[in-house]
């Protein structure tokens, strides 16, 4: 049986932090190269007024599906008109919330406009190009960019917890069996890791007892 939200959000968060040590690991050693690793100060994570918000939280976005699409040009793909044309990288499965569309490798600025401010911002030199890697974060999940050619790209959406779901509507929670029906097509299971790649970037949920801790949607050009 599910968990309702308020019994596992508990759980949840203390899985989040598990899974976002990991990730922090993997990050740090992808630098590589005999390069000095940058080192993440909870200084630097603070919200637009300058308080420090280091485990701090923030109101809740819509999780479901968005109308609004930015393009990898930097203009709205919706158009005046209200059509749909496919966003970045032209496919890949979507990230949306409070109505925007989001698709790894597409220009980050229109997105995070839509967005509105973030509860926190972060930023540090880019290991793989020119300028600074950026991280967005919002109520349930967050924004990662890549900067190249003078602008940035959406590198990367993790949701933090069970307020967000996925487009196909599966949120941190749910079981490893729901994600295999809602995502019917081919997939690899690596270290307790369900991943489906998918036009140049992949969308991954980490698994522990059977139940979803972490979903990320991650651009392949950084791999």
């Amino acid at each position: 049986m599910k968990k309702t939200a308020d019994t596992r959000k508990t759980g949840v968060a203390r899985k989040r932090v598990i899974a976002i040590a990991a990730g922090a690991m993997l990050a740090v050693t992808g630098c590589g190269n005999g390069e000095k690793p940058v080192e993440i100060s909870t200084e630097k994570l603070v919200d637009i007024s300058g308080e420090d918000l280091a485990g701090a939280g923030g109101e809740g976005l819509s999780g479901t599906g968005g109308q609004t699409e930015a393009g990898i040009g930097g203009e709205d793909s919706a158009g005046a008109g209200g059509q749909q044309t496919d966003p970045g990288n032209g496919g890949g499965y979507l990230f949306a919330a409070n109505g925007v569309s989001v698709a790894i490798d597409a220009e980050a600025g229109p997105i995070t406009e839509q967005l509105g401010e973030p509860v926190s911002y972060f930023e540090s030199e880019s290991c793989a190009f020119e300028g600074l890697d950026k991280i967005y974060t919002y109520s349930g999940f967050e924004l990662d960019t890549y900067p190249k050619g003078g602008k940035d790209y959406v590198s990367a959406v993790v949701l933090t917890d069970d307020t967000v779901s996925t487009p196909e509507g599966i949120a941190i929670g749910d079981s490893a069996e729901k994600v295999k029906e809602a995502y019917p097509g081919e997939y690899t299971e690596i270290c307790s890791m369900l991943r489906y790649e998918k036009d140049g970037m992949t969308l991954s949920f980490v698994i522990q007892d059977e139940e979803v801790i972490s979903i990320e949607y991650r651009t392949n050009i950084l791999q």
